[in-house]
């Protein structure tokens, strides 16, 4: 006869050492699972949200269009090279795929014409994400069209002034996901101003000087009063005695004479590769600029671009017009 099991090997024993305890079934409250699943939907969202992802962004370009790129721009055709100014002080050269002939900036990309006559085979060839043009012209909107049947964003942007320019740079800097770097280059452009402005800031309207300044001779082209120049010339403490409100302008000789300007400034670059002296031109003999020897060449780059390099422009006319607030 066999032996009855011990009493605590017995599953049916009341024993607090009970070694098979029943298995209990987990316990899932019902009003729980409507909440794991919201919050489980709520984390896939999040991490596939094309909105945190690679964000859209978008401005508005002084032709009044929204430019729409679905991030921010790695591949950029500049045509202008002022543009390439601004991009290369934010950091951004290497962000440039393609570039015109008298760029000097971004070696590395290829050129792709000339801002004037843009060859829009190379620009497709470049691949960019976005184009910057300068608006100046009417062929801008041409190549604009032909560049937007391509998929390509385009922006245009036609800066006429300083805070124009600072606009432009602080666009440019949400196209290319660098906002905080172009704050701190408007910042800093800003800082170097103010501080010339300071200095002339009280000279009186009638002792500032009336200025001329040449684009182009002998063929005479003028900066007019729709040009950044001006704007230059103003802040450095001067006056541009060209008040026709366009932003070049076709004089005649005898013109200028009758403008009679008391500073003439000659840029010198691709526009005015070889401008003679004023010395060596006959009618400017009688000028107030010729016979006081007020006369200056400026790197028509730094002065007639619309660029970062303007403060250092707005610096040395001011030093030039009034050598006597700058110690």
């Amino acid at each position: 006869m066999p032996r009855p099991l011990p009493r605590f090997l017995t599953r049916n024993s009341r024993s607090s050492r009970t070694p098979w305890p029943e298995r209990r079934k987990p316990c899932r409250s019902p009003a729980l699972v409507p909440l794991l699943v919201t919050l489980a939907a709520i984390l896939l969202g999040t991490a596939t949200s094309p909105a945190l992802a690679d964000p859209t962004v978008s401005i508005v370009d002084d032709l009044g269009r929204e430019v729409v790129l679905d991030g921010p721009a790695r591949r950029i055709a500049v045509l202008y090279p002022a543009f390439s100014e601004i991009l290369a002080a934010m950091g951004l050269e290497d962000h440039i795929a393609a570039r015109t002939a008298s760029d000097s900036l971004a070696e590395h990309a290829p050129a792709v014409g000339t801002h004037m006559r843009p060859n829009l085979e190379l620009i497709v060839a470049a691949q960019p994400d976005l184009a910057i043009h300068y608006g100046g012209r009417s062929q801008a909107l041409a190549t604009v069209d032909q560049l937007q049947n391509h998929g390509i964003p385009t922006a245009v942007f036609h800066p006429a002034t300083i805070e124009a320019l600072y606009s432009v740079t602080a666009r440019l800097g949400t196209l290319t996901g660098r906002e905080s770097d172009a704050q701190a280059l408007i910042a800093g452009m800003q800082s170097d101003i103010q501080a010339v402005t300071l200095a002339v800031g009280n000279i009186p309207q009638n002792e500032k000087p009336t200025v001329f300044f040449e684009v182009r001779s002998p063929e005479l082209l003028a900066a007019g009063q729709e040009s950044i120049v001006t704007d230059v010339i103003r802040l450095a403490g001067g006056i541009n005695c060209v008040t026709a409100p366009e932003r070049l302008v076709h004089l005649g000789e005898e013109a200028l004479v009758g403008l009679d300007p008391e500073v003439y400034i000659i840029q010198v670059g691709p526009m005015n590769p070889n401008p003679a002296p004023l010395a060596e031109r006959p009618l400017y003999a009688a000028l107030s600029a010729t016979q006081s020897g007020r006369a200056l060449l400026v790197d028509e780059a730094m002065f007639s671009r619309p660029g970062p390099r303007l403060a250092r422009a707005v610096a040395e006319l001011a030093a030039f017009l009034h050598p006597n607030c700058f110690p």
